[in-house]
């Protein structure tokens, strides 16, 4: 365990970020940042050995009660164990749920959507294959029934090769059909202003093929642009945000429905963001650079060792 307290945290804690990393052999670690340093010293409050919200809780109460009562808002992702612990140990604080996990939610639904189409097309694909094949077999034994014994003329038809090679259909762009569906993965998570010539030319055909594809595609760009919206406040997020959950109901995907009801349950931690547009790209951040400092390292043989130096270049 490794925690900051006043002497060694220059900046007042008023706005912090929570999230977990793997230091070692995947081990988890829960890291608690100050998001005012700006990734320099002072950005780490405290790193504690795995999630168990008593133990996380119990080093943070370590922290004088007067720097813990500052803390006026926490962003982190959509963890209940997080949440636990901000409520315990920082009880005046806003929560934030951080906007690109949420937004990692539903394109997460809209992949498992991708993904189901992806297998249903390599079936497809699998059973034309098998086809070809029972096909080819039939008319190899067909010629050799009508081939002539003892002939000698090598004139005439070509006979029917066994081992012909199955060739799947290819599309306008050059993939097939399973191909279409893996290679748009990266075009469906960005906006469509950002797509290249052969992602878009990609992306039609996709959603010529799989509507249901472009109406998800629809769900998760318009609630990007809710929260991309500069001049949005939370009113307006929440009205904005109502009318999204409309979308998603007439849409009637299940995986869609269960991503809308966890923002749901959570909606007013949602809503925070539009106060400070305050997300967790600081904890990211800082987690990044924690894993170029071990790579430096060629890995961490002492983990204590390492978190005393993580405490002496950002506590």
């Amino acid at each position: 365990m490794c925690t900051s307290g006043s002497s060694a945290c220059p900046h007042d804690p008023h706005n912090l970020s929570i999230d977990e990393t793997a230091l070692s052999n995947g081990d988890l670690y829960t890291i608690i940042s100050n998001k005012d340093a700006h990734g320099r010293k002072g950005a780490l409050v405290a790193i504690v050995s795995g999630t168990r919200v008593e133990d996380v809780a119990d080093a943070l109460m370590k922290i004088h009660w007067y720097l813990r009562s500052k803390v006026r808002e926490v962003t982190m992702d959509f963890s209940e164990g997080m949440h636990q612990i901000v409520l315990q140990c920082f009880p005046y604080a806003d929560i934030t749920l951080d906007r690109f996990h949420m937004q990692q939610l539903v394109s997460d639904a809209m992949q498992e959507l991708r993904l189901k189409h992806k297998k249903e097309a390599q079936k497809a694909q699998n059973e034309q294959r098998k086809q070809f094949k029972e096909e080819l077999i039939e008319k190899y034994e067909k010629s050799l029934k009508r081939r002539k014994k003892n002939k000698k003329d090598r004139r005439g038809r070509k006979p029917i090769r066994k081992n012909k090679a199955f060739v799947p259909e290819r599309l306008s762009n050059g993939d097939t059909e399973p191909e279409l569906l893996a290679r748009c993965r990266y075009s469906l998570m960005v906006s469509g202003d950002k797509w290249t010539a052969t992602q878009k030319e990609r992306i039609k055909l996709v959603f010529e093929r799989y509507p249901d594809l472009e109406e998800a595609y629809s769900i998760v760009h318009s609630l990007r642009m809710i929260f991309s919206n500069p001049r949005a406040t939370w009113i307006s997020g929440y009205e904005s945000i109502q009318k999204w959950y409309e979308k998603v109901r007439a849409f009637g995907n299940d995986a869609f429905n269960t991503a809308a009801d966890t923002i749901r349950d959570r909606e007013d931690e949602v809503l925070n963001y539009f106060l400070n547009r305050a997300t967790n790209a600081s904890a990211e951040s800082l987690n990044s650079k924690i894993k170029q400092f071990r790579a430096q390292l060629r890995g961490v043989i002492d983990v204590d060792f390492f978190l005393y130096r993580l405490s002496m270049i950002y506590g």
